[in-house]
């Protein structure tokens, strides 16, 4: 990247409603968006990060009415729910913002609506058609399924009531070749084909208001009309300007994230990516506002093949962090359930990630290295010295890490990224296989046994800083244990300081063992 210190990345999660508890599908979300954040940070960014809760939902209503508790009590609860697991995860988000909460979100969504409203995009009719609770949309009758929501596989019911409409039909063509030219990124090929089916067919305006009746009053007000609400999702895409400050007096924020030159990163899922990837440009198109740069749309996560919802079959993020530990939530997450592409989870295959790859892995390299040194050089970080070919092979192998990790990332690949972190894992195992300096100790070579061991720490090193976007707290952990320079400093290699003491410390990940604990799952 070329002045990554004069560059911004903006980064959002979407923000779910808060019906019921958060699921391991958004914990996904949470670390997806967080490790992105955190490297574009690491590699001298500015950035903003922002998740959140969209709390003006039909669907959150309907959820307090059956629990019998009122709507603000219910979604005050339960946003707490899914702030709590932003910091179960370590999520290093700049703002948590909750729409119903946050002082700048109503300010926001009555600038955008003017804005519009002002270019002559949004007009009130009576309107009848099929509307789904779930997805908060009306469907035309050529996108269902059976005569059912394509999303839940359930029935919509058919509503009758003036609505304010958006012209959406007039910004199609503008958003299609903004698609199709790559201005708008979609990294999903599936998501992408699928919204450019829809925007190269005959596109209607959409509904962007809800009766207040309707509602039960729980909602944004239109803007002059308070017989009406503001449809959630023109209300929820607000809440990414709303956290810059958008509609308010200081718009130092917005210029600097929003408005510059900078990428603005939505990470989201596919179930939602026609809002985002049609809708939202729309509207900002019409309010004549910088559109994002990317959607990185990540898929569905299954448990043992089953579809999971907040409302369904489902497993609970909280006790597997609580039992693993959160950065081997965030492992399995990053890597085994592709960026851009549906994955499944068991806690069979989970385990066995877990043993395998971090505590039999990373764990085991670092035990192995931080042992020889208290073993071979009293525990002191040996002086650099003449390097054999093996040595070479894995220094350069070592260095050109960061730029793959960069390479991936770019391409919004977070588990490419993580693969080519443990291919280094995997080979300066074996390096120290074959290097023994063990060996090279029991038969009087110390200085090349030492040398050989500041090979493997370096490349340990590298290995840790690299990892910091993906698993924090772990290369945190590492990088104290190997007594490294602070994470921002920009160091190649022979970076640690020579002669310094180093202690092998606790497994870095303990085997999962015999006895299977397995997290709560709930639903039907």
């Amino acid at each position: 990247m070329t002045d990554a210190a004069q560059e911004t990345s903006y980064v959002t999660t979407s923000i779910p409603y808060v019906n019921a508890n958060p699921h391991l599908g958004f914990a996904l979300e949470l670390c997806v968006a967080d490790a992105f954040a955190r490297h574009r940070r690491a590699r001298g960014r500015r950035v903003r990060f922002v998740t959140g809760t969209d709390d003006h939902s039909l669907k959150n209503v309907i959820a307090a009415e059956r629990a019998g508790v009122p709507t603000a009590q219910w979604v005050a609860d339960h946003a707490a729910a899914f702030e709590a697991l932003n910091g179960a995860l370590g999520i290093s988000a700049n703002e948590f913002q909750r729409t119903s909460a946050s002082p700048a979100h109503g300010p926001a969504v009555r600038a955008l609506w003017e804005a519009c409203a002002r270019r002559g995009d949004l007009y009130r009719r009576p309107y009848r058609g099929q509307y789904c609770v779930g997805c908060e949309r009306f469907y035309e009758p050529e996108e269902l399924a059976n005569g059912r929501c394509p999303e839940h596989d359930a029935p919509l019911e058919t509503i009758e009531e003036t609505n304010w409409f958006f012209r959406l039909s007039r910004h199609a063509d503008v958003v299609r070749e903004a698609i199709e030219s790559g201005r708008l990124r979609i990294v999903h090929e599936g998501a992408r084909e699928e919204t450019l089916a829809f925007l190269r067919g005959p596109v209607r305006d959409i509904s962007v208001s809800r009766s207040a009746a309707r509602a039960r009053g729980w909602g944004l007000p239109v803007p002059a009309d308070p017989s009406q609400v503001v449809w959630v999702w023109f209300d929820a895409l607000c809440g990414y300007l709303a956290a810059l400050g958008y509609g308010g007096i200081d718009a130092g924020l917005l210029d600097a994230f929003w408005c510059g030159d900078g990428e603005r990163v939505h990470v989201i899922g596919k179930g939602i990516a026609r809002f985002h990837a049609v809708y939202w440009p729309a509207f900002l198109e019409s309010a004549g506002l910088p559109w994002p740069t990317d959607l990185l749309v990540h898929g569905y996560v299954t448990v043992e093949g089953e579809k999971i919802s907040k409302s369904g079959r489902t497993i609970d993020p909280a006790p597997l962090i609580a039992e693993y530990g959160a950065d081997a939530v965030r492992y399995f997450l990053l890597r085994h359930i592709r960026t851009a592409r549906d994955g499944d989870f068991s806690i069979a295959r989970f385990r066995q990630a877990h043993d395998a790859e971090l505590a039999n892995g990373l764990g085991n390299l670092a035990s192995r290295i931080l042992a020889l040194v208290a073993k071979l050089t009293n525990g002191l970080v040996p002086a650099p010295g003449v390097e054999l070919a093996r040595d070479e092979d894995l220094r350069r192998e070592a260095l050109k890490l960061p730029s793959e990790v960069d390479d991936a990332v770019d391409r919004l690949s977070l588990d490419g990224a993580l693969s080519a972190i443990f291919r280094l894992v995997d080979a300066t195992n074996r390096f120290l296989t074959i290097a023994a300096p063990w060996e090279h100790a029991r038969e009087g070579r110390a200085a090349l046994a030492a040398a050989t061991l500041r090979t493997a720490l370096e490349a340990l090193h590298v290995i840790a800083r690299e990892l910091a976007p993906f698993l924090p707290a772990t290369s945190e952990d590492l990088r104290r244990r190997l007594e490294a320079p602070p994470l921002e400093d920009q160091v190649g290699w022979n970076a640690l300081p020579t002669g310094r003491p180093l202690s092998k410390g606790p497994p870095l990940f303990r085997r999962t063992g015999e006895r299977v604990t397995p997290p709560r799952a709930y639903g039907p």
